[in-house]
């Protein structure tokens, strides 16, 4: 939840005014200082053309262009990027809200196949998407793998993942996203007003950072899982995705048909696997 009487807010956070009433024997009513989270547009461009408008929390832009191109299959490594940049004041109001990505071979991008409508909220980045087999079209399910994480395991990366919300603790207004070794390392993890951009960020990091493909990492989300959330995470190739709340239906079939592990719902006390369960040991001394 939200801390009251916040005088500096965390970066990604915003100050206001709020009226805080309490409820009990008596009523009472006190102006004071509140913080909530930041949420501006940031307008995609590669090679100067406009490709998207996501509505995100402002910071590491240039993670989520990278992670929003990677995918989108316009870049698969770092070697497909020249630079990534914030373009200067374009019109009033925009100064910090547009980022160019400039392609090693930017001709052998197809800029038709963006397939994210130009305009994208914070709660539904891909309202609208083609179906399952167009994806597959241009990302390859995984193949069987001996990648093994047991259930334990797998049930404590969520509060990992709430202790280093910072931004929540100071807003109670952000979803989260980080990356995890297999053993549990967390490697990044950034917080947004929109899902898919946390995960966009976080994809971004490793992509930047040269760690693709993701074949060995756990990919955990705060909240619910959509099928956007399983297609970014299927581009990176990561094969574990957990999340703190429910998935959804598309989101299920997507897993199923592209080889990968879905655990949701996952607490300390347990989780539920709908997709992928050969590669959760349900006890530490489970055969590999």
């Amino acid at each position: 939840m939200s801390k009251p009487d916040a005088e500096q807010p965390a970066p990604g956070a915003q100050p206001v005014s709020i009226l805080r009433i309490s409820l009990g024997e008596t009523t009472s009513a006190e102006a004071v200082g509140d913080s909530v989270a930041a949420e501006e547009p940031l307008e995609i461009r590669v090679e100067g053309r406009p490709v998207a408008v996501v509505m995100r929390t402002p910071g590491h832009d240039e993670e989520l262009a990278a992670g929003f191109l990677l995918s989108e299959s316009v870049v698969r490594s770092p070697s497909d990027v020249f630079e990534i940049s914030h373009c200067p004041s374009v019109s009033a109001g925009s100064e910090g809200n547009v980022i160019d990505v400039l392609l090693v071979h930017a001709d052998r991008a197809d800029l038709k196949r963006l397939t994210r409508h130009v305009f994208t909220s914070s709660s539904c980045g891909i309202c609208g998407k083609g179906t399952i087999e167009a994806v597959h079209q241009r990302i390859t399910p995984l193949a069987a793998d001996e990648v093994r994480i047991d259930a334990a395991q797998l049930a404590g990366l969520p509060e990992a993942m709430r202790a280093h919300q910072k931004l929540f603790d100071a807003t109670g207004g952000l979803h989260a996203c980080a990356l995890f070794t297999r053993d549990g390392r967390m490697l990044h993890l950034r917080e947004d007003v929109g899902r898919h951009n946390a995960v966009d960020k976080v994809l971004g990091r490793a992509l930047l950072d040269g760690l693709l493909p993701l074949s060995e990492h756990v990919l955990a989300v705060s909240g619910r899982v959509s099928f956007e959330i399983m297609q970014k995470a299927l581009a990176a190739r990561v094969p574990v995705v957990a999340a703190v709340s429910a998935p959804t239906s598309l989101a299920v079939r997507f897993a199923q048909e592209s080889g990968q592990t879905l655990a949701c719902f996952v607490r300390p006390g347990g989780l539920n696997l709908y997709a992928g369960s050969q590669r959760v040991r349900a006890s530490a001394d489970q055969a590999k």
